[in-house]
């Protein structure tokens, strides 16, 4: 199996020798950038699998290199940045970031995190939904809203599943007990009720101004055009 390759873009030497470490533990090629001048042209030509990018670097920053990126090439970004930073961080979503990791941060968790989003961006098309800002990946039980991870339960998954798979219809609360669960477990439309309220309240906490599910009086709930 040919290795898969990741790009470091990070001007602070202790992390990136830390980084470049663990990468190499766990399998994979590694190059290195301490600036971004070069970087747009290094992926151009070199097509890494993946690229970890600092936002704060010096001639070209993270915000902009991710910008050029995503003119050409579909490469999976994963920023990193400083806890303060929460409106680049924002930004660097809109820009294409798949995923985004704090400083300071554990190396593991960098690794883990690289994992995934390799994971979800190999996954085969079938295994993807598309929506709007949502994003869901069947097989993993993940559910994204603007590039951030929704931590749904297995639960809250189906029935977000089942919703955003049939956009505009009314769904009762029997209809919803009888998709997600198997007949042998017994609900009631209360337990209903308080997964879309957790639903909601995930969504809102990312994004406040999204209330994608609404109830229909009398009858349940949909997923709005």
């Amino acid at each position: 199996m040919t290795k898969q390759k990741i790009l470091i873009v990070e001007d602070e030497k202790n992390i990136a020798e830390v980084l470049i470490a663990y990468s190499q533990q766990q399998g994979y090629i590694t190059e290195y950038f301490n600036t971004g001048k070069g970087v747009v042209d290094f992926v151009k030509h070199n097509v890494p699998d993946l690229i970890l990018l600092d936002l704060m670097l010096p001639y070209v920053d993270g915000l902009t290199i991710c910008k050029q990126i995503r003119e050409f090439s579909s490469i999976p970004i994963i920023m990193v940045t400083a806890k303060h930073e929460e409106i680049d961080r924002l930004k660097g979503l809109e820009l294409g970031a798949d995923d985004y990791i704090c400083k300071p941060f554990s190396s593991k968790e960098v690794m883990a995190r690289i994992k995934a989003v390799l994971r979800r961006t190999s996954q085969p098309k079938n295994n993807v939904i598309s929506y709007g800002e949502f994003e869901l990946f069947k097989e993993d039980y993940v559910a994204l809203v603007h590039g951030e991870n929704l931590a749904f339960t297995a639960v809250e998954f189906k029935i977000f599943l089942l919703f955003i798979s049939h956009v505009g219809r009314v769904f009762s609360r029997e209809d919803i007990i009888n998709s997600v669960y198997n007949h042998t477990v017994e609900i009631s439309d209360r337990n209903i009720d308080n997964h879309i309220k957790n639903i909601r309240k995930k969504i809102s906490d990312i994004k406040s101004d999204l209330n994608p599910i609404t109830a229909v009086y009398g009858v349940g709930y949909k997923f709005n055009n």
